[in-house]
């Protein structure tokens, strides 16, 4: 059992460290797109970043990688001479909290209360990098600001990581849901960091279930999409973790689980790059 779980751990980080190595560089400039009303994204460099302008200044959620704060500030500065108050960060990982030390340190940063916790474990936040850490926390959900400049910050569970938050901007109908939907495909599910391929799909479906008013999407890696997209995906990983099930069910190995997955024709878009190490992860957590 012991052996599955260690074995189960090493494919996660295998698979990690493979996406890493493999994916291709990003390009060096920053695009901005304007997704509604004072609310922009800022592509490549990593994670999604979202501008949105309220009367006292600008909220950024996501920093990308390390070295791209400066890009990020252009970019803002491109439609807005407003300060830059509040950094969002929707979880831990590199990609989407590596800027936050190139930004001014009277910048509040927010995240969910896990995330800081495994924020304080990464070396770019030890020393005097500390203050560029979340100074506010939350559980469950907080609010900032008011009325048009309501930012709205939940957790429904663990998924991507167990502190991925999910930023929803009510005036605007839109939320940007950071890794938990990173796009139409298998995510990663980093189980170093409290993630589970188990939960995942009661997380997004309790998700969709708590949040009103929502028409608009920012997912983590991939362009603005809809509503609707984000509850479907929550099918696609409820069939996912539905077919790893009936393999294990059935004896299979998870290599033999992985061989035959078959997804609802609905899925057929779905990028699957990442199935085995997906299944590899949910075998580990079940048999645990």
């Amino acid at each position: 059992m012991k052996r599955m779980m260690a074995l189960g751990g090493l494919l996660m980080v295998g698979a990690i460290s493979t996406v890493a190595r493999q994916a291709p560089q990003p390009p060096q400039t920053a695009e901005i797109e304007k997704v509604r009303d004072n609310l922009y994204v800022i592509k490549n460099g990593g994670g999604n970043t979202a501008a949105f302008i309220t009367a006292n200044g600008v909220v950024v959620v996501d920093t990308k990688l390390a070295g791209w704060g400066q890009r990020i500030i252009d970019k803002i500065r491109s439609v807005t001479d407003k300060p830059i108050t509040t950094i969002i960060n929707t979880h831990t990982h590199g990609d989407h909290t590596g800027s936050n030390a190139e930004f001014p340190a009277s910048v509040e940063v927010v995240a969910q209360e896990n995330t800081k916790t495994n924020m304080e474990k990464m070396s770019a936040f030890q020393g005097d990098k500390a203050q560029f850490l979340p100074k506010r926390t939350f559980k469950d959900k907080v609010t900032l600001f008011g009325g048009a400049d309501r930012v709205d910050l939940y957790y429904f569970g663990p998924g991507h990581t167990n502190g991925d938050a999910l930023i929803v901007f009510p005036a605007l109908r839109t939320m940007h849901t950071g890794d938990l939907f990173a796009g139409p495909s298998t995510p990663i599910m980093d189980v170093g960091n409290g993630g589970s391929g188990v939960s995942y799909p009661q997380t997004i479906k309790k998700a969709v279930a708590g949040i009103p008013g929502v028409d608009t999407v920012i997912p983590g890696h991939s362009d603005v999409t809809t509503w609707s997209a984000f509850g479907e995906y929550g099918d696609f990983m409820e069939a996912l973790v539905a077919a790893v099930q009936q393999g294990i069910k059935e004896g299979k190995t998870a290599e033999e689980t992985t061989a035959a997955l078959k997804l609802p024709d609905k899925f057929k878009t779905y990028g699957m790059n990442r199935a085995s190490a997906n299944v590899s992860a949910i075998y580990g957590e079940i048999k645990k």
